[in-house]
């Protein structure tokens, strides 16, 4: 006579194809180029800013250093949640979590905010290249030359991370939709 386990398990998560991973990190990455050069700003590093501006290097580091490493963590965390939308801690709560670790939770629990943020990035980044030579030939204290290069360059990457969060999102949303 043979003695059988029954071992529960949650319901199997769809598979995330190679693809969509690679996409997902990509996708967490796009924020790091303008994160790094804010950082920089905070710890005082001339950035091209002229003395009128509030990001020039003499007002840096100080009080006001905090302001830009804020919004740069606040920004680097937000672009990794969109590593969510692969990994298993974008569906299911991880067991650790007091009373409802291992739970699924509903797809739009993830998709409502992904989308609103997708659009929303969007919206931004595309209204901020597309002014930014008005603002730049309003600011006589903006960077020009190869400071101006490297904020463009520096910036450029966050055009891509609201369209890549919108195809994560809609993936994330068929392959939840289909299998649960």
């Amino acid at each position: 006579m043979t003695s059988h386990t029954v071992v529960r398990t949650s319901q199997a998560l769809p598979a995330v194809s190679p693809g969509l991973r690679r996409l997902a990190r990509i996708t967490s990455l796009t924020v790091l180029p303008s994160c790094a050069w804010r950082l920089a700003i905070a710890a005082g590093v001339p950035m091209g800013w002229g003395p009128g501006s509030d990001l020039h290097h003499s007002y840096y580091p100080g009080r006001e250093s905090l302001v830009l490493i804020f919004v740069s963590v606040l920004q680097e965390c937000l672009g990794l949640l969109s590593l969510g939308l692969v990994q298993r801690w974008g569906e299911e709560l991880p067991r650790w979590v007091p009373l409802l670790g291992g739970r699924r939770f509903h797809p739009l629990v993830a998709v409502v905010p992904a989308a609103l943020g997708a659009i929303a990035v969007t919206g931004i980044t595309v209204l901020g290249a597309s002014t930014w030579s008005e603002v730049n030939a309003a600011n006589p204290d903006a960077p020009t030359g190869i400071a101006g290069w490297i904020f463009a360059l520096s910036y450029v990457p966050l055009l891509l991370w609201g369209p890549l969060l919108g195809v994560l999102t809609v993936a994330y949303w068929r392959r939840r939709r289909m299998h649960g």
